[in-house]
């Protein structure tokens, strides 16, 4: 297995869809316009691509300034436990960071406290939120 990993990397709105209800647990809608929603609010994404499958997702939204947000990390079932969530999380602090941004932001549910805090490298902050 040979992941390959791109900046601001191609898709097209069904594998990103898919990719994301499988992530998710949510059905597939085909209904999502990921390409204008990423073009207008984030500063990137990373791919995962295994051959021409998209296997892997984070989007790196910006407040345009200094502060990146990992949002919506994703990883296809057959390649969880693999290294490529962490992976696709060290390309966008890498792309963040060649933005000139100077924090890289993460919410997570208490489930993944390993994950971004032991596999990726974030500490803990104290945060909040308010549910719409």
């Amino acid at each position: 297995m040979t992941i390959e990993y791109q900046w601001r990397g191609d898709f097209d709105n069904a594998s990103l869809d898919a990719l994301h209800a499988e992530g998710f647990g949510h059905p597939a809608t085909d209904a999502t316009d990921w390409r204008g929603r990423l073009e207008r609010h984030s500063l990137g994404w990373v791919c995962a691509r295994d051959g021409a499958a998209l296997v892997g997702f984070v989007n790196v939204a910006w407040d345009g300034g200094a502060h990146a947000f990992v949002l919506d990390t994703v990883v296809g079932r057959r390649y969880r436990g693999s290294g490529v969530g962490a992976a696709l999380v060290a390309r966008a602090a890498e792309g963040a960071r060649a933005a000139r941004c100077e924090w890289l932001h993460v919410d997570f549910e208490e489930r993944l406290r390993p994950f971004y805090l032991d596999g990726c490298g974030f500490r803990e902050t104290a945060a909040g939120l308010i549910a719409l």
